[in-house]
């Protein structure tokens, strides 16, 4: 029994002086920073990965992921042309790692850098940027669009240590009554466009008609500069097999004479 309880004894004494020997250490695992505190004040050091000495009760150690971490927000904002537009937005970004201890000293954890910072400016740029182009624009224009709200969302969230890999506009939306006045355009386009192409086609195919009749005319007026009477004389005669056109009579078939004129009429 002694020796049951004294074994006991033992392992609580070593699981003691672990814990009390682990204390005088700290890990920071891949992906996070350590924000070194003494009696509660932040420290200059940032500790990275990997495992680190520290004083008990004197320094605590508040760890911050650095990792690119993905925000998804909806804002609404007014373009210049003052139409509604609804976009959904995803920023990456990420704790800038050698001013983790700033960003916690000033603004606090992840969290509350996503409430107090990521968020409001997330929607203030991009009201900026959507009032400085038309509803149109902003669709035609999607990718200028993009990069002035990328720039200004990088100078304004690298002043509270946080960078931006990326931004995306992920979807863009604009009322229904704006929707509809767009549909409604692109309608009356395709129609002008086809109106268009009908009266091109009119106009050729009444140019085609115009130069044929100018050709059957010149045709005819050729035909008729041409044929002379002695031409038709000289066609009738080489036309003719040499018998003469006879006509029946009631008892019998007479010869008709004809002159050259007469012969010529009857061919």
């Amino acid at each position: 029994m002694k020796t049951d309880l004294f074994i006991a004894t033992r392992i609580l004494v070593l699981l003691l002086g672990l814990m009390i020997f682990a204390s005088f250490f700290v890990i920071v695992h891949a992906g996070e920073r350590g924000v070194l505190m003494r009696f509660g004040q932040v420290q200059v050091q940032v500790l990275d990965e990997g495992i680190h000495p520290i004083i008990p009760l004197v320094n605590t150690v508040e760890k911050l992921t650095v990792r690119v971490q993905k925000q998804e927000i909806s804002t609404e904002a007014s373009s210049r042309d003052l139409q509604d537009v609804f976009t959904d937005v995803a920023l990456n970004w990420h704790i800038i790692p050698e001013q983790a201890n700033l960003l916690f000293q000033q603004i606090g954890n992840t969290d509350a850098a996503i409430e107090r910072i990521i968020n409001p400016s997330i929607q203030e740029v991009l009201k900026a940027v959507i009032a400085q182009y038309t509803a149109e624009e902003v669709i035609t224009r999607r990718n200028d669009v993009k990069a002035e709200i990328d720039w200004l969302l990088t100078e304004r969230l690298a002043s509270y240590h946080l960078a931006v890999d990326d931004v995306s506009l992920v979807q863009i939306n604009f009322s229904q009554q704006f929707s509809d006045a767009v549909e409604a355009k692109q309608i009356a386009e395709q129609e002008a466009k086809r109106a268009g192409f009908l009266a091109i086609r009119a106009a050729k195919e009444a140019d085609a008609k115009v130069n044929l009749a100018k050709g059957d005319a010149e045709a005819q007026r050729l035909i008729d500069t041409t044929l002379t009477p002695k031409l038709l004389r000289k066609q009738a005669v080489d036309k003719w097999d040499g018998r003469l056109p006879l006509m029946a009579g009631d008892q019998n078939l007479k010869l008709l004479e004809f002159d050259l004129d007469d012969l010529i009429e009857a061919q």
